[in-house]
């Protein structure tokens, strides 16, 4: 479903909810510009920047969940698009980046957790893990978050790691990205590149 992908061998991948600010974050990050709106779902194919010289792409993938204004079946299709993707490509991808809302995240886990529901954002996280991909959760938006510690904690507890949050500093990273505050994120993108030898990507976070 998704063919735009450039060829090369290294790979960041950012996933998420619809809304959550990933393409703030992807501009953050690359200082490149893309689509973003203030409506949900407007990244409908995935946004790459690649860097040919170090064989290296980012991936800014459509979000999932809840859309405004489209149909239910063509938001499976973009959630199955997603997840063949990240099947795919899973042995090139160095590190995912979940995207989460800090203020939202864990009040909607909870409103979809039930006997027959798995969140997204959970199912997504553990998928990741079982393919193998070094995950990383950027908790975005925390700039409208009073209780800092509580809410990173409940959010660790819903992804099944132990509170207190700080000890998983490598996997959870609180950042602010229309503010440019995501230096918790590099940090955390840095170690998992690191533990894959790809130090030479380092100047791109």
């Amino acid at each position: 479903m998704f063919d735009t992908r450039p060829d090369r061998d290294a790979e960041v991948a950012l996933v998420g909810r619809s809304n959550v600010g990933k393409s703030t974050l992807m501009r953050e990050i690359t200082g490149h510009s893309f689509d973003t709106g203030g409506k949900p779902g407007v990244t409908r194919e995935p946004n790459h920047y690649d860097w040919a010289p170090e064989d290296f792409v980012i991936t800014d993938l459509p979000g999932f969940g809840f859309m405004s204004g489209v149909h239910e079946d063509h938001r499976e299709e973009i959630k199955t698009g997603i997840v063949r993707y990240l099947e795919e490509y899973a042995d090139n991808i160095l590190v995912a980046i979940l995207v989460v809302d800090g203020k939202s995240v864990v009040d909607i886990i909870d409103r979809h957790s039930g006997p027959d529901e798995i969140p997204y954002d959970v199912e997504m996280f553990h998928f990741l893990r079982e393919l193998g991909v070094p995950t990383v959760v950027a908790v975005n938006k925390m700039d409208k978050v009073d209780d800092r510690d509580e809410r990173l904690n409940e959010l660790c507890d819903r992804l099944g790691l132990l509170p207190p949050w700080k000890q998983w500093q490598e996997t959870i990273a609180p950042i602010t990205a229309k503010n440019g505050q995501i230096s918790s994120l590099n940090e955390a993108v840095r170690d998992r590149l690191h533990e894959q030898q790809r130090d030479d990507l380092f100047k791109f976070f």
